[in-house]
């Protein structure tokens, strides 16, 4: 029998016509940061047992033997694609729809190419969630972990957890010159010049000798608001950076390269 993981995959790959990785933990929380990377969400559904939608959701069923997942579509809604056979014998829990995160960018490579390479102006650690972020001339990165004296590295973050782009946070210094924001209010923790970082969502690039791979933008939230002072949510959008994961380790410097690739 197929699980609620594996289903969940199957829908996805339903609605989206493409296909998608294995899950690694957990799936919901995995399929949210790949979607990310395509401009894309998974919202949810309040009410999902009585939702009404004529186009694509995905429905979890509760049924005896485990939770499924079924692509649902219409008003009223009815199964469309049921891998598990489970709409007939279980309930709806919960659902979700895929939808843009901003339906002005376009379909294709909605966050841009990338091109040019760029230079490290900065390098930023805090040692804890919602400490000040100190400046450091040089640090140490490892794969899978985060920079050395940073919280994230030590998992101490506000956003410490599983999933993907939780190591590195990178913000373009032109962005926050251009709004008259001081690097640290960012808290992200390497300020580049010269590349943009939105078109590394997905793809592999290097700072320095460290390879990387960009999973999302770095968006602003309330949270950051609350720690670094007001005004900084609405200018910020699609403009406070890149999550990237770490896959070298190594030493990064300021002044070292960051180009795709």
């Amino acid at each position: 029998m197929p699980s609620f993981a594996a289903e969940l995959r199957d829908c996805l790959e339903t609605i989206l016509g493409a296909e998608l990785p294995a899950p690694e933990g957990d799936a919901l929380l995995f399929y949210r940061q790949r979607l990310a990377a395509r401009n894309l969400g998974l919202v949810p559904i309040a009410g999902a047992d009585v939702f009404s939608w004529p186009g694509d959701w995905v429905a979890r069923i509760e049924a005896g033997d485990g939770d499924h997942a079924v692509v649902m579509f219409g008003s009223p809604s009815g199964p469309v694609h049921d891998p598990g056979g489970a709409f007939a014998r279980g309930t709806i829990a919960e659902g979700w729809l895929v939808a843009p995160l901003d339906l002005r960018l376009p379909v294709d490579a909605p966050y841009g190419d990338a091109a040019a390479a760029g230079t490290v102006e900065a390098l930023l650690v805090a040692p804890a969630a919602e400490a000040g972020l100190v400046r450091r001339d040089s640090v140490v990165a490892h794969a899978g972990r985060g920079l050395e004296g940073d919280r994230y590295h030590e998992r101490r973050g506000t956003f410490s957890g599983p999933g993907e782009g939780y190591q590195l946070t990178l913000v373009q210094a032109e962005q926050l010159d251009d709004l008259g924001i001081e690097w640290e209010r960012a808290r992200r923790n390497v300020v580049t010049r010269g590349v943009d970082l939105n078109a590394l969502v997905g793809r592999r690039f290097r700072i320095g000798a460290v390879a990387c791979v960009g999973r999302r933008l770095a968006e602003p939230c309330a949270h950051l608001e609350r720690v670094s002072g007001a005004g900084l949510l609405r200018p910020l959008v699609h403009r406070a950076g890149l999550r990237a994961d770490i896959l070298d380790d190594g030493t990064i410097s300021v002044g070292d390269a960051v180009e795709p690739g």
